[in-house]
């Protein structure tokens, strides 16, 4: 008789950060990968819709142009003492070549692309000797393209097909799983924000097989679940119900109003929206746009305007326009301030502000950018993510780590359920006894829940509406969040200086936070038209949505 135990899921694997901030289209918390025998060093980023591993090849050093230090720029290490400008296959005694292909990015965007050298060897994460895991014959590609400055690690699950689709190569995520080295294709990440100025920078964070609950703001809604795309090189692709920004050069406005859907994408730095939308951007923020390159410059005196106000730019997400189960990721002007520089700019960088115009609905992208202030955590096995607020304070939490386990044989046939309710803590199991006892406590709880439930249900309509208005998602730094600008009905003049402090008058408009207060607005120098504000009897607030003069 075979009495061995089925195997413990492993721990979830926290990919430590390198500490260092790359790249040449902004500041990025990187993550060190090796490759070969002996290992050869490199700095990446993680991609949220590749399969791949990406590293940078020698040859993309070699324009006249290039700077003596090209390789460290991208992210190499030095290799045997010396410096070195990318991956020497040929020392590396593990490297068996597969062949030299275009590169085939999945977020197919315009003015990326390329060729590589891939092959299989042995790749490992973290630095040597620290506890990182390790894998040999692993495809990695060599890139000489300077569209993709620094290397990449592919988060996603899907093979890879060269000649054919008859022998594919399974991912690195796959084989992870398969060997038992993390509990699930999953991971959780956030890519760090470099820009809090007087507090301790953030790098970025990356659970494989769980995610860190302490990196999720706990005022975050996350109510909502999004399932994945039927597209499979879009799976991550929620809905972008609205863009809205408060302290811009025109004041309170409404960037976006027209819901679309966008892949999340951090293999690129930009967030790729409509031309309309882009326009609105402009106007707001004062941007200039580069014709040559493609980008919206700000120059040093918008600049100096732009830091005065501090601008706070929210992404509204989720299914349909419903507040109470719409995901808000609220952002400072600072996030948007990145540089640009060699090769995009070879003289000297360019402070610009990361959004493109996107030509049709298959480029809509929320880049890197959107993960400065934004955690998502991805459960590839039940086809769900969610979108959370990043939380950002002086003292950050402990650390607490959540596996995400795979779904078992009875829940494969039915409908997935939330990746929150599929997770499991480090510790001991449980015993009989202790099982019974839940089992017993579980039948009370359930009777008291529903004598509880009864005498909630009288107080429900009373609470429903302040319910619904519950702030959104929201970064710490802030100290407050906007719901958006209203207009009182006629019908009501004043409230209660008790409830509002404040005498509110029917013709204006108002900003409500969620500190309580209400504050008067010019309608005319915001731009801005409004629907209505109501006020009930026990002085609770209902809201609507606002629309553009």
């Amino acid at each position: 008789m075979n009495t061995s135990m089925p195997l413990k899921p492993p721990d979830p694997f926290v990919f430590a950060p390198s500490q260092s901030w790359d790249g040449n289209d902004g500041k990025w918390s990187s993550f060190i990968i090796r490759v070969g025998s002996p290992p050869q060093t490199f700095r990446v980023l993680p991609s949220t819709t590749m399969n791949e591993i990406w590293v940078p090849d020698p040859e993309g050093c070699q324009a006249p142009n290039d700077p003596p230090d090209c390789g460290q720029q991208r992210g190499v290490f030095d290799f045997q003492g010396q410096a070195s400008s990318g991956f020497q296959n040929t020392m590396s005694s593990t490297f068996d070549l597969i062949g030299l292909y275009d590169l085939v990015p999945e977020n197919k965007l315009p003015n990326y692309s390329g060729n590589g050298i891939y092959g299989f060897d042995t790749v490992g994460l973290q630095v040597q000797n620290s506890g990182g895991l390790e894998l040999d014959n692993q495809i990695v590609t060599g890139i000489a393209t300077k569209d993709f400055y620094l290397g990449i690690l592919g988060l996603g699950p899907k093979p890879l097909n060269f000649s054919g689709f008859d022998h594919p190569q399974p991912s690195f995520m796959t084989n992870l799983r398969d060997h038992n080295m993390i509990p699930s294709v999953s991971y959780g990440y956030t890519a760090g924000q470099v820009y809090m100025i007087g507090t301790p920078k953030l790098f970025g964070s990356l659970t494989l097989g769980g995610f860190d609950k302490s990196r999720i703001a706990s005022s975050s809604r996350n109510s909502t679940q999004f399932q994945f795309s039927a597209d499979d090189s879009r799976v991550l692709s929620p809905k972008i119900q609205s863009i809205s920004a408060t302290d811009t050069l025109k004041g309170a406005v409404t960037l976006m109003s027209t819901p679309l859907v966008a892949v999340i994408d951090s293999t690129v730095p930009h967030i790729w929206l409509p031309r309309p939308v882009c326009d609105e951007f402009e106007q707001a923020f004062g941007l200039i746009y580069d014709t040559r390159t493609d980008l919206y410059l700000v120059n040093s005196s918008v600049h100096e305007a732009l830091q005065e106000r501090n601008p706070t730019i929210v992404f509204g997400l989720g299914i349909d326009d419903d507040p109470s189960s719409m995901a808000r990721v609220s952002f400072p002007y600072e996030a948007f301030d990145l540089e640009a520089s060699y090769p995009i700019y070879t003289n000297s960088s360019q402070r610009y502000f990361p959004i493109r115009r996107a030509v049709n609905e298959s480029e809509y992208t929320l880049g890197r950018t959107f993960l400065q202030e934004a955690y998502v955590t991805v459960d590839y096995e039940r086809k769900k993510f969610s979108v959370d607020q990043a939380l950002y304070q002086p003292e950050m939490p402990q650390q607490e780590i959540v596996a995400i386990l795979p779904p078992s044989d009875a829940d494969a046939s039915t409908p997935a359920p939330s990746p929150s309710l599929l997770i499991q803590t480090r510790g001991n199991g449980l015993g009989k006894g202790t099982i019974a006892g839940i089992a017993v406590a579980s039948a009370v709880t359930f009777i008291l829940a529903c004598i509880l439930f009864l005498l909630w249900w009288r107080r429900r309509k009373r609470i429903l509406e302040a319910r619904n208005r519950r702030p959104a998602s929201s970064s710490s730094q802030f100290g407050k969040t906007i719901y958006g600008l209203y207009e009182l009905q006629q019908q009501v003049a004043e409230v209660s200086s008790e409830k509002m402090d404040a005498e509110l008058h029917s013709n204006a408009l108002y900003l409500v936070s969620d500190d309580a207060v209400i504050h008067e607005l010019d309608a005319q120098s915001l731009g801005v038209r409004p629907t209505s504000l109501k006020v009930g009897e026990d002085g609770t607030v209902r809201f609507g949505p606002t629309s553009s003069i």
